[in-house]
């Protein structure tokens, strides 16, 4: 009976963070549609998602467009298949590698700043000083966050389609001996407009979990420095496997006959 009733809280428990979570979510995108709207904080979240993750992103990008590259030639070489590898890593890029990466590298980066920092305005009371001046947190804090990952995640994906497609234009010409002219020509002939919609339908919704595992783990931390570490550590886990879920869950809708 010990083991059962082990089983039956580990649900339970299990039921009531989802329940706390979605009840999280509603509010939190209640307060992305109404006003008052704080511009200055959107523009400071959006900087700090996009303009600054550029650098992590674009290096990521383009050297997983190299080694695919790599990767892809040593493979099809065996069966004489050298002509598709241009098609190969541009759909593989554009469909999978650029938002999954991007987004996990995201996470890493802005989960993980997002929880430390509404963590330590948790433990250290400012968030309950925001209430005391008549400022709703979620409409100050969490709803400019959730915004600006939304609208950045896409365009630091397209950034990373663009670099990692050239990472393996780079290797495909100068270290493969592919021609140039019909390395761009295979790649642009057979990439689809779904393949980079797809893309960036992922990174909307990668960059909405990203902002929400940091706000939500960070406004709900306790217990001080610790729990304040515990939050954050929390918010990369919890965002990378969302990310890896939903990735397949969108693949599915988009690409399953």
């Amino acid at each position: 009976m010990g083991f059962i009733q082990l089983i039956g809280r580990t649900f339970l428990a299990f039921l009531a963070a989802v329940g706390r979570l979605a009840i999280f979510t509603g509010v939190a995108l209640s307060h992305c549609v109404r006003p008052p709207f704080y511009g200055r904080n959107l523009l400071r979240q959006m900087v700090e998602i996009g303009y600054y993750s550029l650098p992590v992103v674009g290096l990521t990008a383009i050297f997983t467009g190299m080694v695919l590259t790599l990767q892809t030639h040593t493979g099809f070489a065996r069966f004489q298949a050298e002509s598709v590898i241009p098609q190969v890593v541009v759909v593989s890029i554009t469909r999978e590698l650029g938002p999954v990466l991007a987004g996990l590298m995201v996470a890493g980066r802005i989960g993980a700043a997002m929880a430390a920092e509404i963590g330590t305005m948790r433990v250290t009371e400012q968030i309950d000083a925001l209430t005391t001046l008549a400022t709703n947190p979620f409409k100050y804090l969490i709803a400019p966050r959730l915004v600006a990952g939304v609208i950045c995640l896409p365009i630091l994906v397209l950034i990373a389609d663009i670099i990692g497609v050239f990472g393996g234009y780079l290797i495909g010409t100068y270290k493969l001996d592919f021609s140039a002219g019909a390395y761009l020509q295979n790649a642009r002939a057979f990439l689809e407009p779904m393949d980079v919609i797809s893309g960036l339908v992922k990174a909307a919704v990668f960059g909405f979990l990203i902002a929400l595992m940091g706000c939500y783990h960070g406004y709900n931390s306790q217990g001080g420095a610790q729990g304040v570490g515990a939050a954050t550590t929390n918010a990369v886990v919890s965002a990378s496997i969302l990310i890896l879920s939903f990735n397949y869950v969108i693949t599915e809708l988009f690409f399953a006959r």
